[in-house]
């Protein structure tokens, strides 16, 4: 039996939707705050803050927020890698890093996410691994229920707690 590995883990999902599209919704404070994040602020190099519509650059730093989560749950990070069309990398505080992929496979759309470089004492593998990996399960979900149905699944009442939707 082979060893399990606890650094990382990848969740794949088909979206019909253009990868063009899917690259928009991962890489502008817009796209991200449709599916994913209450707050998705980003900032340059020179320290200004993107506009909403506008695509995020490498070393770009990010100030994000939830829905179900107050104000003190903020995570800060970096794009680290993007290449303008399919793929981005930042990093997750310390979840690791996450990469998204966006590719053609059998004629579908494949969101393709992936954290890697995670902890492994105990509390890593309980809130980095499992955590983040039910966490992005249910993002990849609400991406394509946004994108395909225009139905927004998340949590949005701050005073419901410790539901997988927020």
């Amino acid at each position: 039996m082979e060893t399990y590995n606890w650094t990382q883990f990848t969740k794949r999902i088909p979206v019909n939707a253009s990868i063009n599209t899917l690259y928009s919704a991962w890489t502008t404070r817009e796209g991200l705050e449709n599916f994913f994040l209450r707050k998705a602020e980003f900032k340059s190099t020179e320290n200004i803050i993107r506009d909403r519509d506008e695509p995020i650059k490498v070393n770009d730093t990010y100030e994000w927020m939830w829905f179900g989560y107050d104000d003190d749950s903020v995570e800060h990070g970096q794009v680290v890698d993007l290449n303008g069309k399919d793929f981005l990398k930042f990093t997750f505080g310390k979840a690791g890093i996450v990469s998204i992929t966006l590719k053609q496979e059998e004629g579908e759309t494949i969101v393709e996410l992936t954290q890697s470089e995670i902890p492994t004492d105990e509390q890593s593998r309980v809130y980095y691994h499992l955590g983040c990996s039910e966490g992005w399960t249910f993002y990849l979900a609400n991406l394509k229920s946004v994108t395909e149905g225009g139905i927004d699944l998340r949590n949005k009442n701050e005073k419901i707690k410790r539901v997988v939707s927020s």
